[in-house]
């Protein structure tokens, strides 16, 4: 078993980085790692997600929702080909802090035979996270930063 785990803080509140999570019709106009995910975050559906690490090519996988707790946890579970051969299960993990802002927890657990031979392939998903962290925590700020000076 292999764990990428990162965190970020992101200075916008829990609501704000839950949607823009949420909204898969944008991920192509901020997400470097993640370029699509079609289908309902709804626990039990399957949907389609293409990711695109650091260096390398665009993976298109289907996996099933395991959790999708509003404002709190988004968390997935897939394969490749055969299950037990390459798994991962794949989480994003909100929590409200007293400032006001959110720290998101983003990771994923790896399992499987092939695993142990993954190295390259699990570097290049780790930098692909810390790149969409940074992009996930720019646009909700931004977004933020609109909101407040809108109500202002």
């Amino acid at each position: 078993m292999k764990e990428i785990n990162t965190i970020i803080h992101i200075h916008a509140p829990s609501e704000i980085v839950w949607e823009t999570l949420m909204n898969f019709r944008d991920y192509p106009d901020w997400n470097p790692f993640i370029k699509s995910i079609e289908g309902k975050p709804v626990k039990g559906e399957s949907i389609s997600v293409t990711v695109q690490p650091p260096d390398g090519r665009p993976v298109t996988f289907k996996p099933s929702v395991l959790k999708s707790d509003d404002q709190k946890e988004f968390r997935w579970r897939g394969k490749v080909m055969v299950k037990g051969l390459f798994d991962g299960e794949h989480y994003f993990i909100l929590t409200k802090l007293p400032n006001g802002s959110t720290a998101v927890n983003h990771g994923e657990s790896f399992s499987g035979l092939i695993v142990p031979l993954m190295r390259g392939v699990l570097q290049k998903t780790e930098r692909g996270f810390k790149r969409m962290n940074i992009a996930l925590k720019e646009r909700c700020e931004q977004k933020y930063k609109a909101t407040k000076n809108n109500s202002a």
